[in-house]
């Protein structure tokens, strides 16, 4: 995770929650006083359907809202240089199954475990926060506990640009 991702990524939050105000401010009410001009609102689907879409879009701008908060107080310089943290390809083997595996650690927003971006708030992602080359941790996950071993790791002051990584 780069300075330029978290840009990239800031902008996206920032295009969606333009796009909501949208919706909440001009298309929501128009669609309400269309709904209201039907007549009795205690049998009218099209507010009730209109009064629910108005209320998941004011809480998805809230949650978008505050995560792009979150971001903006973000210091990437403060990452750790030596250790496992947002942005880190870590390659760990998987004690029990005796396999490597080779993941990058990302926002919530970015991952895709079939990419091997995990999220640091995911069960894995958390349990390798903050370890070294050589660190064993045993992760607990809804399937089970995996002891996994960091064999390599690369920082976002290391690391190849995203689209050079292993997926």
């Amino acid at each position: 995770m780069e300075a330029a991702g978290m840009e990239e990524l800031k902008k996206k939050l920032q295009d969606e929650i333009n796009a909501l105000e949208y919706e909440l401010r001009n298309e929501l009410p128009k669609e309400i006083l269309k709904a209201r001009a039907h007549g009795d609102l205690s049998e009218n689907a099209e507010y009730h359907a209109a009064k629910e879409r108005q209320s998941l879009v004011s809480a998805r701008l809230g949650q978008i809202q505050a995560r792009l908060r979150e971001f903006s107080m973000v210091d990437l310089s403060k990452l750790p240089r030596d250790r496992v943290g947002l942005g880190s390809q870590v390659v760990v083997r998987d004690l029990d199954k005796d396999e490597e595996l080779t993941y990058r650690l990302v926002t919530s927003e970015e991952a895709d475990v079939s990419h091997g971006r995990i999220s640091t708030s995911s069960p894995i992602g958390k349990g390798l926060l903050g370890k070294r080359v050589g660190d064993a941790v045993k992760i607990q996950i809804p399937g089970g506990v995996r002891e996994l071993e960091v064999l390599s790791l690369l920082t976002i002051y290391d690391a190849p640009p995203p689209e050079k990584l292993k997926p």
